[in-house]
């Protein structure tokens, strides 16, 4: 039942269209060209939030800083374990996914440190790769705010995740 969900929504939108008298292969074409052009626009964000990323890694940087974090992420309830996976999702899906495996494979599935690794990685994302995508075509540059307010979110829910898994 669900396999036919989009055709039908293409179809309504199509009928809809046709009803209203719109050129559709027109306005498709012109909607991949500003697709085209958006992308374009995001690659040099992208580009620069890889750089740090490599960057923020190679230059060990990154060790410090989990060192120096974890007994600060301890006293909020977050697991000392964790303090990698929460300092890397802002950054990298992929590496904090990577990190997400090393922690059940050494802690097991069902372990406390694993349940709070699983609900804060699925309930946060990479707040820098999604500000670069949303803000990468709009004049506003002032982006310490938003990021900063995302960022805080993000431990508050972390925190609130690891405390909700110590009592379930």
């Amino acid at each position: 039942m669900t396999v036919f969900i989009i055709p039908a929504v293409f179809i309504i939108i199509f009928v809809y269209a046709a009803f209203k008298k719109v050129k559709i292969y027109d306005e498709f074409s012109k909607g991949v060209g500003e697709a085209v052009k958006f992308t374009f626009s995001l690659l040099p964000c992208l580009a620069a939030i890889f750089m740090m990323c490599a960057i923020f890694e190679t230059s060990k940087l990154s060790s410090l800083l989990i060192n120096w974090l974890s007994p600060a992420f301890g006293a909020l309830g977050i697991p000392k374990e964790l303090t990698k996976l929460v300092l890397i999702k802002p950054f990298s899906g992929s590496g904090s996914l990577a990190y997400l495996n090393e922690i059940i494979s050494q802690n097991g599935a069902d372990s406390y440190v694993s349940r709070c690794a699983c609900v804060c990685f699925g309930s946060s994302e990479t707040v820098f790769y999604i500000s670069a995508v949303y803000f990468a075509n709009v004049k506003m540059k002032k982006l310490l705010k938003p990021v900063l307010a995302v960022l805080v979110a993000t431990l508050v829910s972390t925190i609130f995740a690891c405390l909700l898994c110590r009592i379930m």
